[in-house]
């Protein structure tokens, strides 16, 4: 099952781009065998900053035909990572071959995509730096691939 971040922004040099390479990286290697990845990201930027109407558009279009829109949203579900990994291998199960992970730019998602995500989840109710997520998401994809794969990487 691919996964894709679709994200707003470009991620340039810098320590977050080395842990979002460093991080789908391992996620690639350790879920190849249970059917996970491979994951990309795909950057979309509102290069006239009209908004997030304009962002959301950039956005449709950057998500893969077919593919599960999962959004991150500070108002989606709270998931701890054993719960998380078990949401990547349900769709995977269910023969899901595509998920999008939508990170939408420092205004957040425009509503109208927000509608069409079939699920939401969030990593708390603080607000992070959109460029943080990327981050913070490609860790609990290697996290949920580790969990799966009953590596002792994940410590209950």
């Amino acid at each position: 099952m691919k996964v894709s971040i679709c994200a707003v922004g470009r991620l340039r040099r810098g320590p977050e781009l080395e842990l979002l390479s460093d991080y789908l990286d391992r996620f690639n290697k350790q879920g190849r065998s249970m059917g996970l990845g491979p994951a990309d990201v795909i950057e979309v930027e509102d290069k006239k900053n009209i908004g997030m109407r304009a962002e959301a558009d950039l956005l449709d279009r950057a998500i893969p035909n077919g593919a599960k829109i999962i959004t991150l949203d500070e108002r989606g579900k709270l998931l701890t990572s054993p719960e998380f990994a078990k949401c990547l291998a349900n769709f995977r199960d269910q023969g899901q071959g595509h998920l999008a992970f939508i990170i939408g730019g420092a205004d957040g998602i425009d509503p109208s995509l927000r509608a069409r995500a079939d699920m939401s989840i969030s990593f708390g109710s603080m607000v992070w730096p959109h460029m943080l997520v990327r981050v913070m998401l490609s860790e609990q994809l290697y996290r949920a691939a580790s969990i799966l794969a009953g590596s002792p990487y994940h410590r209950a």
